[in-house]
């Protein structure tokens, strides 16, 4: 029985006792970032701390001069823009394509039944003359039968 508690125990350890592993992957991180690393991240942050500095104490009073001399122009250019975009706009609405499109639509359709009846009338003229002339030809035919006295 003593076995058995022991084996179980030494089962539920190797499953669900996880420090051997965290204690290995803890060991390798430190030594990634300790060992291997250095202090290159401490030395990156300390350039980066001088030169924002450096930038602070010397560029900051060049910046503003820049800015005090070209930012009026660039907003005088920026409300030309806007008026300019404002008056397109505006066209755009005082257009009214829905209105025009419509309008269109209207004189393409009497067109296109103007046209579909013309061309019925043309067909109903051709079919009268074709109606006619058949009609000639048969009196024709009718009264040549009559001259030649030839009757069936």
């Amino acid at each position: 029985m003593a076995s058995i508690i022991k084996d179980t125990g030494e089962i539920w350890s190797r499953l669900f006792d996880h420090r051997p592993f965290v204690q290995g992957e803890i060991t390798f991180f430190l030594r990634e970032f300790q060992d291997k690393r250095n202090d290159r991240e401490v030395e990156r942050l300390f350039k980066i701390l001088e030169y924002a500095t450096e930038l602070k104490e010397s560029q900051l009073d060049r910046t503003e001069q820049l800015g005090d001399c070209h930012l009026p122009s660039l907003k005088a250019n920026v409300d030309v823009a806007l008026s300019m975009c404002n008056r397109v706009l505006q066209r755009e609405e005082d257009f009214d394509s829905d209105s025009a499109l419509n309008g269109n639509r209207l004189i393409r359709r009497n067109e296109w039944e103007k046209f579909v009846n013309d061309m019925s009338d043309k067909c109903q003229k051709v079919d009268r003359t074709f109606q006619e002339k058949e009609n000639e030809i048969q009196e024709f035919y009718v009264d040549l039968e009559k001259k030649l006295h030839i009757t069936a």
